[in-house]
Formats: C-alpha cells, structure tokens, sequence
C-alpha cells in the first residue's frame, strides 16, 4: 500500500467536518514501545500515526534528562532484537548506559528505518474518544487538532505521567525548581548552590549521589527510607562488545526464560537450606556484582518467605552501616517498613557514601515533617532551609497515571477514568471492556520487568491481532467483561505470596500525592514473562479467546 505523505495526511485529518477516517492507526507515545509499535504497523501495511508530546523521540528517555540517568538494566539487554543491522550496528560504551546514550541509541533506531516521517512531534493529546457509529476514535490535541482513526494504541509508558508534593507553597519558592522528569534541555548549574532534593526513591538515589559531587550544600529530605544496591557500572571496551554481538542469540534466549526478563535468574535454592556460612558467601557474590543480581538472582524464597527476606535484608543493613560513618544517618537510612526487594530497588554508585561529606545533610520528615515551602527554602517543623534550587524527585502517578491524563471515552461516553477508580481491569494489560479498538502496549495488568523485553514482546501480540483482524475485514476489535474478569482472577492468584503486595509503593498503586492512591490493589502482572507469554499463546491458539471480532 502507498501510503500519503504525512504532510498531506494532517491536513486532510484536519477537515473534521466529514468525520472522515483518516488512520488505520494512531499511537500515542514515540518512546521505546511506540517507536517498535509503529515499526511493526508500517510493517503490517496500517496507515499509521504517531503523536509525541516531547519534541523528539525516546519517551522515557527524552524526558529524564536529570543529573545520574541511566539504566540499572544492563544495556545489552534493554535493546531491540527485531534487527540484525541494528544489534550488529550499535556499540555500547557502558554495561548500564546513560540517558544521553539511550537517547542516541533510539534516534539511531528512528532514522534506521526512517520512521520520523510518520511522528508528529509537541502533539499533546487531551481527549479521545469512541464513535459507536463509524467504529473509529476521535482524538483532541491540545492545540485544537483533531484526528479520526480506526484503532487506537497507547504506548504512553507506565512511568510517565509526574507528579509533585502535596505540600503548601510548591509553586511559592523564587528560587531555581524541577521535577526530575521535566529537567531543563539546557542543563542546571549547581556547583556551589544550596540544593535540595526531595525524595529518596530510584530517581532520587540517582541525583543525590551526582548533585553531592557539585553543590555547595546538599539536603535531602527523606519520606521513607529504600534499600539500594550497587550498581558497579563500567565502560564496554571494543573487543568486549564483539563478544556481545556474538552472544546476543544466547542473551536473548536468556531474557525470555528469566521471570522479569533480565539474565539474572532466581537461585533454585532456598535462603534457609544452606548455612551461614553459604549464605553469607552467596549474599557477598551477589552483592559485589553488577546489576539486579542481588534482587532477581538471589535465593528463589527472599521475595516470598518472611525469614529468608529478612536474612538478606540484615545483609544488606549491615553493609549499609559499613559505608556510612555517622551510625545515626546510617539508621536512618535503613529501612523499616518493608524488607529488601519488596519495593523497586534503586542501583546505586556511592550514594550511601554521599551522607560522609560535610556538604550533605540528610533530613527524615517522618520525624520532622515539611510544613512548607517558602519563598526562599523549605521550613520544617525543626527549621528552614535557605535554598537555590529544589529537585523534586517525587516520582509519578504510575502505569495509569497518562490513561487519567487523556479523557478517553468508550461505548455510550463511558469514562476510563471513572471506569478504574477502584482500580485498573484489563484482558492481558491489552484490551478493555467497553473500549473497542483501543489496544495498550505495557498496559496495567500487562507483563512488567525488563521494559524493552516486555515491549517487544507486547507490540508483537498488538500487531499479530490487528493483522488477524485486517485479514478478515474486522473493523471492531474488543475483550469481552467475562475474559477481563478471568484475567484479574489470574493476575491476584498469580501475585499471591508475593511479599511486595503487602508493602506501599507504585507497584501496589500507592501514591501519596495522588488523591485515591490509598488502597494497595494489583497494577501489574506478578507471574513473570514465561507465564505471561504462555498466557497470551493461549489466547491466540485459542483463536483469541476472550475477544470479539465483528
């Protein structure tokens, strides 16, 4: 199929008066999963569109441009398989790479295969919603565009939607003020500022320990304390990533049979079978090698049994107190109220180590609490900090957050919003009851873990249903309640036991900041990708059981 200019295409979409529609597909998002889901579309024949809020490509990567971004998935994993040329194209410079390299890395993919011609980049959209009659969705932009497409796909990533403090005055301070995730283009100067970052979660651990290197004074204030491991990066050297090309079958391969796509697998044996001393032994290994070993590597009951998480986190709380000098700071830095991995764990490179300097100050406002933002620092209930600059490192409304930003709207008007105000409910983190034609790439309730692994794997199944349906002439797509229903049941049963659904974090959908984040309900798939996969093979062998094509 030729296929129009996109020049051409946005002015006819523009000519909303003949509700004519002008897409096979729109996706909303050109990060890692819209970039390979737009591939794959133009692969597929679709008459394809992408609208980026961002003014480039890369999503995740285009907007955390903060001080320390990078991966703590090894970089020859969080890749693209679908293309020879590329694995054997693109040379990595460090086993967990930076942001600006990651950026560099999918704009080499975008104009490897020439996909910015179908990318309409500072394209916010606000509103989308579903025409019963013609089986198509309309989407607003915030500029006032309109387009018509027959299916929709949201590639809008899962941590994307930022959020900042329920504390007064957050827009009353002069001084210099970011949220990690909209970090200025340009850069910030701040050696030798006054600086303050709030929060202490993957992001926060990642800016501390580069922020501590500059400024002049750095306070952190700290909510709830997170365990955090090494990272031990270190550069690629060329004979090195040679032998990576080379093993790039076998690291694939490895990828697909772990639970959450890294190479690191569970250890088969239990924290509580072997002695003290084995244990001790297997705990220093893990923990003196690069990546999520220590996490996903580890004895296969530390995530699951409450003796064998507590053994590893003493472990680790005892390593915390070797490198942090001041006893206090150091307990302060432990957590208390949930064990090791039970939350996502943040890599680190000397945060810890950050707190022994004289020019870093650690802040618990459990014990004293933030009462304010002022014109001029933060006050506390113990005192006010005079500050140049404040980092808010508070994280994001997570894997719903950019579905509650975009009014989407189903059969007969039906919210998506209200729809999941008790909590998401998907059919395989894919399709929605009630919202026909619309499919979610790394949607809630879809399979979470190594990002780019599951994206693939996720963009793939999108693109094989829409085929299905195309060959058949099917112009509605859409998961019946029953199936949606039977995929929660199987979603809660396959997370049962799991240590994490007992604890408060983004994972379990708790976020302070967020008015209704209050309740600890499933947002993801917790039985790890073979099971997932394995799941979604089903539905296809199945003809795609639990959809329904017309």
């Amino acid at each position: 199929m030729e296929l129009m200019t996109l020049g051409v295409q946005t002015a006819e979409a523009k000519r909303e008066g003949t509700g004519a529609i002008e897409w096979d597909a729109i996706v909303i998002g050109a990060g890692v999963s819209g970039l390979y889901q737009l591939y794959r579309l133009r692969e597929l024949g679709m008459k394809t569109l992408v609208l980026e809020k961002g003014a480039r490509v890369g999503g995740t990567w285009y907007w955390n441009r903060y001080p320390g971004a990078r991966f703590d998935s090894e970089s020859w994993t969080y890749i693209y398989s679908f293309s020879k040329e590329v694995l054997d194209e693109w040379t990595w410079t460090e086993h967990f790479a930076s942001q600006p390299e990651t950026e560099r890395y999918l704009n080499f993919v975008a104009d490897k295969f020439d996909l910015r011609q179908y990318i309409e980049f500072n394209s916010e959209v606000v509103a989308a919603h579903y025409d019963e009659g013609s089986r198509s969705w309309k989407l607003s932009l915030s500029d006032g565009r309109e387009y018509r497409t027959r299916f929709l796909v949201t590639a809008i990533g899962i941590l994307s939607e930022a959020t900042l403090p329920s504390i007064k005055g957050v827009e009353t301070f002069r001084g210099a003020s970011f949220h990690t995730a909209r970090w200025p283009e340009q850069g910030v100067d701040l050696k030798g500022k006054r600086v303050a970052v709030i929060g202490t979660g993957s992001t926060g651990v990642q800016v501390v320990q580069e922020v501590s290197k500059v400024a002049g004074q750095l306070t952190v204030f700290q909510r709830t304390a997170n365990w955090a491991a090494p990272l031990h990066n270190s550069k690629i050297a060329p004979e090195e990533m040679q032998r990576i090309r080379a093993d790039y079958p076998d690291i694939l391969a490895r990828c697909r049979e772990t639970p959450q796509c890294f190479v690191h697998a569970p250890d088969p044996r239990s924290a509580l079978e072997v002695t003290d001393q084995e244990r001790e032994a297997f705990f220093e290994q893990r923990y003196s090698e690069p990546g999520f070993g220590i996490w996903y590597g580890n004895f296969r009951d530390i995530l699951v049994n409450r003796e064998a998480n507590r053994l590893i986190s003493d472990f680790v709380a005892r390593k915390i107190r070797e490198r942090v000098k001041d006893p206090a700071i150091a307990d302060k830095l432990i957590p208390k109220d949930h064990g090791f991995g039970t939350r996502r764990l943040p890599l680190e490179t000397k945060y810890f180590e950050a707190f022994n300097q004289p020019n870093v100050e650690l802040v618990d406002v459990k014990a004293t609490p933030i009462e304010e933002i002022t014109e001029t620092g933060i006050r506390t209930t113990a005192r006010e900090y005079e500050l140049d600059a404040i980092i808010y490192a508070t994280g994001f409304n997570a894997i719903i957050g950019a579905f509650e930003a975009i009014d989407i709207r189903g059969v007969g008007g039906k919210s998506l919003k209200e729809e999941w105000s008790s909590g998401p409910h998907t059919f395989l983190g894919f399709l929605v009851a009630g919202f026909p034609n619309m499919l979610m790439v790394m949607g809630p309730h879809g399979g979470l873990g190594n990002f780019t692994r599951f994206a693939e794997f996720n963009a793939n199944w999108v693109t094989e249903l829409l085929g299905y349906a195309r060959a058949r002439g099917v112009t509605r797509v859409e998961t019946t309640a029953e199936a949606q229903e039977e995929w929660y049941r199987h979603v809660v049963e396959s997370a049962a036991g799991l240590l994490s659904n007992e604890v408060d974090s983004w994972m379990t959908g708790i976020n302070k900041n967020v008015e209704g984040r209050s309740v600890r309900r499933p947002y993801r798939y917790g039985g790890g990708f073979p099971g997932f996969k394995r799941y979604c093979d089903q539905v296809v062998e199945n003809g795609y059981a639990g959809v329904v094509f017309d």
